[in-house]
């Protein structure tokens, strides 16, 4: 490198990284649909870049999870710990290295990097000049031509030869998810206000006596779901936690959704009287606030606490606000986070040493709008929550098969290759295998609710848990129904159902029927988190990662739900029908069954 100084030429030595190898693309894409570029993102704005290392050996950590997560293996409930879990995940000592002296050939010393519990994510906050020189790139501002919202990104970038074995990927450079309008897949055509005086369990009007299963439900049920009818229908009964100080129940909230006391303790008046003046723990992940101002509480994140801690309670909850959105704003010099908020929450819980047994989140994206790489890195974040005795819940979605569009025309139901091909959407991080997908019913006796979440993921392989189940749906699925708009061979999602309509939630003040598959994750997590209090009270660990165990007990502990059907795309969807559907899966859970299934092992 040549420097001038007092008119004398004054050679010093090169960067390693420059003597290496020229730069070689790292990743491309092709430019998303629905997104106009606008100019080069100003120079000066700083961007905070997220480096993820190659993971040492995720193989057998992966091999790890099945093992604990197994009924029939020795190992089974043996979680691994968080230092167990990092051991796996740590990047080898070379990867460290390269990566090392390629940040401080750019000016970055230790001080400056966050690094990760494991050390396999580091993150910097860097100017785009100075990212788009480390890239080889030139960022943009990118505006969503429907909503407005503005990111910084790039389509293509790349990095010196020597580095790509060491760097699995780096963003914000490439991912187009419009993280900023997460889809809380909330159905927001239920939100009408309840005026009817309680639910609590009395019958209302002359309508006729339901039976499901033998055992009766309330027939306000089939108007409004409450606490009373969920335990009702599925076999909850009066079942009170024997040791509730010995397992969790955790729910994830994000874009500003705060979960408001005052509708929480109007809630437990309404429908959980002994939870009343009870209340859960509160997170702050990245600075997310809790604004308790009533007239901003949040549909969603009342829904998710109200339904997930009164069916569980009183097992402790807990609240993770975690801050961070675009749309990015073109005159701030100061770090924005352009990336999406929900990586910072799985950063910010791998790091704790106790994390809550049941998690529930109602927030996803179309698969395709999150680049392969990214997706495959957060399942295996995920992936660490499972080995540690985690069970995830997630919702599949309020789209049917896509969008939720029947008109084939829709951009949503279109890849984003550059191919325009037209394809069902998947949803994102629903499709992860080592989470649970959970899709939504309505009705008593239960039926599919037509906007449920379902279908085959495009960048999973389908799990071997899933082998019998799915494949038993595929041998009775013509393979030229839908021939081209699905992996036959994808990853099945949902896993399970419950509930997704007319759920009566307290909302700034008043009471208001809500529904989508937002209702039936925190429903399912509950469940989850009073099965896992029936093992502690014996002296057996949490469940952790329940699929292999559903898979295994399948109709043994679930009402298989058989009619309904998912439309979107311009088609009708795929039908419920007997056994595994990616609608509702293997069906909606039984307590008194599970209960029993789960006690012994």
């Amino acid at each position: 490198m040549l420097f001038l100084r007092n008119s004398l030429t004054i050679l010093l030595p090169l960067p390693a990284w420059v003597l290496a190898s020229d730069f070689r693309v790292k990743e491309s894409t092709e430019p998303p649909r629905g997104w106009t570029r606008l100019a080069e993102a100003p120079s000066a704005h700083t961007i905070s870049l997220r480096i993820a290392l190659p993971q040492a050996d995720f193989a057998e950590l992966e091999r790890r999870i099945y093992q604990v997560s197994d009924p029939g293996h020795e190992l089974y409930g043996q979680h691994l710990s968080k230092e167990q879990v990092e051991a796996l995940v740590s990047p080898r000592p070379t990867s460290l290295e390269a990566v090392n002296a390629w940040l401080k050939d750019h000016g970055f010393e230790e001080k400056d990097f966050d690094r990760s519990a494991a050390k396999d994510w580091v993150n910097i906050n860097v100017p785009v000049a100075l990212a788009e020189k480390m890239l080889g790139t030139k960022y943009h501002t990118w505006r969503h031509d429907e909503s407005g919202d503005r990111l910084v990104r790039t389509t293509s970038y790349s990095l010196p030869a020597h580095l790509h074995e060491h760097i699995e990927l780096i963003q914000p450079t490439t991912m187009f998810a419009r993280w900023s309008a997460m889809k809380t897949t909330i159905h927001w055509p239920e939100l009408v206000e309840d005026s009817s005086p309680s639910f609590a369990g009395s019958a209302s009007g002359n309508r006729l006596a339901i039976k499901v299963a033998s055992t009766d439900v309330d027939p306000s049920c089939n108007q409004t779901i409450t606490i009373s009818c969920l335990k009702q229908l599925y076999k909850i009964g009066d079942y009170v936690p024997k040791s509730p100080r010995k397992t969790s129940i955790g729910i994830t909230g994000y874009l500003e959704e705060f979960a408001n006391l005052a509708d929480l303790q109007s809630f437990y008046n309404d429908q959980v009287k002994p939870a009343v003046n009870s209340s859960f723990k509160f997170v702050s992940v990245k600075g997310g606030l809790n604004n308790q101002t009533l007239s901003e509480a949040g549909a969603e994140a009342n829904l998710d606490v109200q339904f997930a801690f009164g069916l569980s309670f009183p097992i402790p909850g807990t609240f993770w606000s975690t801050a961070g959105r675009p749309p990015f704003i073109p005159d701030l010099t100061t770090p924005t986070n352009t990336n999406e908020p929900y990586l910072d929450w799985v950063d910010f819980v791998l790091r704790q040493k106790e994390v809550p047994h049941s998690i529930s989140t109602s927030y996803g994206e179309p698969e395709q709008t999150v680049p392969r790489k990214y997706a495959e890195r957060v399942c295996h974040e995920l992936a660490q929550l499972a080995a540690r005795g985690v069970s995830l819940m997630y919702s599949s979605g309020d789209g049917g098969v896509g969008d939720g569009s029947e008109d084939p025309a829709d951009h949503l139901c279109f890849t984003n290759d550059g191919k325009n091909t037209h394809r069902f959407m998947p949803t994102f991080p629903a499709t992860c295998p080592f989470v649970t997908a959970v899709g939504g019913t309505n009705d008593v006796p239960e039926t599919a609710v037509f906007f449920s979440g379902g279908g085959f993921s495009d960048y999973f392989k389908r799990p071997f848990y899933q082998d019998r189940a799915v494949g038993k749906f595929l041998e009775n699925t013509p393979s030229d129904l839908y021939q081209g708009l699905y992996n036959r061979a994808g990853r099945g999602f949902p896993d399970v159902a419950a509930q997704g309509r007319r759920f009566r939630i307290w909302w700034r003040g008043r009471a208001v029927s809500i529904g989508g598959t937002s209702a039936s994750a925190p429903v399912f997590a509950a469940i989850v988190a009073l099965l896992n209090d029936v093992r502690v009270s014996k002296g057996l660990p949490p469940l952790g990662f329940l699929n292999p165990l559903l898979y295994l007990i399948g109709p043994l502990g679930f009402n298989d739900i058989t009619q309904g059907n998912n439309p979107g795309c311009g088609t009708p969807g795929f039908n419920a029908t007997v056994g595994w559907d990616p609608i509702t899966g293997l069906g909606t859970p039984d307590f008194s069954k599970l209960k029993a299934l789960v006690s012994g092992h």
